[in-house]
């Protein structure tokens, strides 16, 4: 008996001396203790402007218990860092204890509140892990810029926003007055959050030029991944029914709600807005829309949004050289026709609709869509709708709804590349169907300021 009782205790003490020893701190300097990476790297941050949260973890790769010694943001309290390990912020952690084989979160943000220079500068700082006598660091970069802030800014009076600084707007965004004028210089960048919309009563001239560098863009001011390339980032830009002789000139709009936003026209004079040369892209909902306006566009790119172009309610409108194109893709799905005409509001009521589209190329693949172009015509007073020299994507329906004249009808454009998200190209492929498809107007040049020849493609883009 007393033997059985000598095995049942060794028995029981091996079987305790694991549990014992996890219990135990691991104090060599040859634990295995490591980061999950070597440096967070933050993209472009504005001064004032926060950054998204991003991760680390610390991990205990030993079947002890380990006892941290500290984890320690280097650059303090006058850090551009903030950290926050295991759900606590701070500069400074001690004595941190981890269980055997476990792991520890940390999280690290940037808010730049003072910027030395106007161009694009680098911050670093780091984050010292130290234990059993051992240190180990994680590296802190971050690109910070100065740019001139506007939080829900009103503009009374002629303005002009030059190219010296990104111009950041925030709060409840910009407001042009009736009577005043914002014009925007070439290589203006723009930058809006996600509730600021730049609002037009007065007018609006944004004259960039073809030079890339001299483009005006507007842009989401989260320019962290995921968000710099997600759809509704920002507002877009409206148009009131008060607003006339806008002009945007060789513009991005790009990751809006709303592109550009039309009301209806006080005045039946001149056309409301000019588009020339502009890009429309990612957009959420409505690319350019207008509701009983008016509205001119040339050379303009208006490509995978929810809904390219809307024109309801009748109004006036051209398009020339214009490529509206839509595929299914990862930030905007395709399921509605890239071009929506109607001489009715929702209640049926009908306007006056002149709209004339010459030289373009209305199309798009897969998603649900079937026709890429929709017209709805309730009765033929002071109602004209006209597509010269178009290639288009629709049922033969439609023929009855409008005037088409030397048009291209359910034939592919033929794009240089159209099959991923990271590889689209609305450019002319040699063999396409566009190619000398057009007639000669008085629009000389393509989107990139090429010039056009006596017999030009259609579309957007002129192929060299």
């Amino acid at each position: 008996m007393k033997i059985v009782y000598f095995f049942l205790l060794i028995f029981i003490v091996a079987a305790a001396m694991p549990s014992c020893k996890k219990d135990t701190f691991i104090t060599s300097s040859d634990a295995n203790v490591y980061l999950s990476i070597d440096t967070l790297n933050f993209d472009t941050v504005f001064n004032g402007t926060g950054s998204v949260t991003q991760y680390f973890k610390i991990f205990n790769n030993n079947n002890q218990k380990l006892r941290l010694s500290e984890v320690k943001l280097m650059g303090g309290a006058s850090s551009y860092f903030k950290l926050n390990l295991d759900g606590s912020p701070g500069t400074s952690f001690t004595g941190i204890e981890m269980e055997a084989n476990d792991s520890l979160y940390g999280f690290v943000t940037v808010n730049i509140t003072q910027t030395p220079s106007i161009t694009p500068f680098v911050f670093h700082d780091s984050i010292r892990v130290t234990y059993n006598g051992d240190t180990s660091y994680l590296q802190l970069v971050a690109a910070g810029q100065k740019a001139n802030f506007l939080k829900s800014a009103v503009i009374t009076k002629d303005t002009t926003w030059t190219n010296t600084l990104p111009i950041v707007i925030g709060g409840n965004g910009v407001t042009v007055n009736e009577g005043a004028t914002l014009t925007i210089e070439q290589g203006t960048k723009v930058y809006l959050g996600a509730h600021s919309p730049i609002m037009v009563n007065g007018t609006l001239k944004a004259l960039g030029s073809a030079d890339s560098s001299k483009q005006i863009s507007f842009l989401s001011d989260r320019l962290d991944e995921p968000y710099n390339s997600l759809p509704g980032s920002w507002p877009g830009i409206f148009f009131s029914s008060k607003s006339s002789n806008n002009i945007l000139q060789y513009c991005n709009i790009s990751n809006a709600n709303e592109g550009v936003a039309v009301a209806s026209q006080v005045s039946n004079t001149g056309v409301m807005l000019t588009l020339n040369q502009c890009v429309f892209n990612n957009i959420k909902d409505i690319a350019i829309g207008g509701t009983n306006s008016s509205i001119a566009a040339t050379n303009c790119l208006v490509s995978n949004s929810g809904n390219n172009v809307v024109l309801s309610s009748g109004g006036n409108y051209s398009f020339n050289y214009c490529t509206i194109v839509g595929y299914d893709n990862s930030t905007v799905s395709h399921t509605n026709p890239v071009m929506n005409i109607s001489n009715t509001d929702s209640t049926g009521k009908v306007y006056n609709l002149n709209c004339v589209v010459t030289n373009s190329i209305i199309y798009g693949v897969s998603g649900i869509v079937g026709d890429e172009l929709m017209i709805n015509k309730k009765d033929a007073l002071n109602y004209t709708v006209s597509f010269t020299n178009t290639l288009y994507k629709a049922q033969d329906a439609i023929l009855t709804l409008a005037t088409f004249n030397n048009c291209i009808s359910n034939k592919s454009p033929l794009f240089v590349s159209d099959k991923t998200d990271s590889s689209f190209n609305f450019k002319l492929q040699e063999s396409s169907p566009c190619i000398k498809a057009g007639i000669t107007n008085s629009a000389t040049i393509d989107l990139l300021g090429n010039l056009r020849p006596s017999i030009p493609d259609i579309g957007c883009y002129q192929r060299k």
